[in-house]
């Protein structure tokens, strides 16, 4: 299929000029109407994550729900489309793009993709319980677990105007993003009555997102170098420079979210850790479950068992895809696979991150290799959501 190339520059102007004029229109309309305390019909969640930590596990276990309508990463398109611009600088083409899908409006698309476009050009579609399903595609139902490789094979030619038809009909609009490093640049959404937004903001030992990353490395390449604003040249992370950001980032948000937060943050963020996740699997989602205003149903159940308690850490072809997994295992390979020096530089430029999100640092390579030793602290109380809502609590 031949794509159209727009230039980044033109992209720029666009965005920036449609968000000035939203943002314009909005502050007028908020002057002559009163405020309103009803909220809008849907939910929306927001799983903010980084690359390696679990995240598109963590999206799977939204998106399998039949009250949910998901997409994975949809700001891929924002870095490819302006990969040689900054993190910082695309932060308010990406935002402008989230809001879009929350409010079902994938016109927003058009800058990014060709014009005569099916449901296989948007990034990762077949992730998408919903993009696989009625009335998106008519090979599943609703209440169906459904597989990318089934779906990729049955539903990629349907028109792209069925994501919006789909997105329109849930209750729940769930989008999982690595492409946020500030939770204040997400306020404009936290604070827009045309939202109901709430945050999970998933994190992972760094150590273990490392291990994870070294699978990925020539995929993670064109990403790293918007993260560390190389001017659209790839980056391999062998100094960890991409990884010190990623820390930084999540240090922010979590300060940010619980060290005097704004007031419409309240009930509004839970942060979940991976390692937390994979212990003791249905307990952590039931948590984030009541957290979005959702419930188990007895085939998730069983299939998030599943999921979880399968042979070995998984392949290294299987890095990006929902594999049937030892997930105890997978959070804990890093101790054996990673060199002690390794472990010891990442420490380095991720110390703050990791005592702040409640792992233990290790001082020796025995230290390390002692699967004995737990490397996960308990969990303190509030320390993990500024939230009236804590079940554990």
């Amino acid at each position: 299929m031949a794509r159209i190339r727009i230039p980044s520059t033109i992209v720029i102007i666009f965005v920036t000029v449609q968000t000035g004029f939203l943002l314009f229109m909005y502050a007028r309309y908020s002057s002559f109407m009163p405020q309103s305390e009803e909220k809008p019909s849907q939910v929306h969640i927001l799983i903010l994550s980084s690359w390696r930590s679990g995240s598109s596990f963590v999206g799977q276990l939204f998106s399998q729900h039949p009250s949910v309508f998901y997409l994975m990463e949809p700001a891929w398109h924002v870095w490819v489309a302006m990969y040689q611009n900054s993190a910082k600088v695309l932060h308010m083409a990406v935002r402008d793009l989230v809001r879009s899908v929350f409010l079902c409006d994938m016109s927003v698309f058009d800058a990014y993709m060709p014009w005569k476009r099916n449901l296989s050009d948007l990034f990762q579609w077949a992730a998408s319980r919903a993009l696989c399903s009625a009335p998106a595609c008519d090979s599943f139902q609703r209440t169906d677990i459904t597989s990318e490789l089934a779906c990729k094979t049955l539903c990629g030619r349907y028109p792209f105007s069925k994501v919006e038809e789909a997105c329109k009909t849930y209750s729940h609009v769930v989008i999982k993003e690595v492409r946020f490093f500030d939770l204040k640049v997400l306020y404009p959404l936290l604070t827009d009555p045309s939202l109901n937004l709430k945050i999970i903001h998933l994190v992972r030992d760094p150590r273990a997102v490392v291990k994870s990353r070294e699978q990925s490395v020539k995929a993670l390449a064109r990403d790293n170098g918007i993260v560390l604003s190389t001017n659209g040249t790839k980056v391999e992370d062998s100094k960890y420079k991409v990884m010190q950001e990623v820390c930084r980032s999540h240090v922010q948000i979590y300060e940010t979210a619980s060290l005097k937060p704004p007031n419409f943050l309240k009930d509004r963020y839970l942060m979940v850790r991976f390692e937390d996740l994979v212990r003791d699997p249905l307990s952590e989602i039931s948590e984030m479950y009541k957290f979005a205003d959702l419930s188990l149903t007895p085939r998730l159940k069983s299939w998030i068992y599943n999921i979880t308690h399968g042979q070995g850490p998984g392949k290294k072809k299987e890095a990006f895809k929902i594999t049937s997994r030892d997930a105890v295992s997978v959070s804990q390979a890093w101790r054996n696979v990673l060199s002690f020096q390794k472990v010891k530089k990442i420490q380095e430029v991720c110390k703050g991150a990791i005592n702040i999100l409640g792992y233990q640092l290790v001082d020796s390579e025995k230290e390390q290799r002692d699967l004995t030793l737990d490397l996960v602290l308990p969990r303190r109380q509030n320390q993990f959501s500024w939230s009236s809502f804590n079940p554990k609590h």
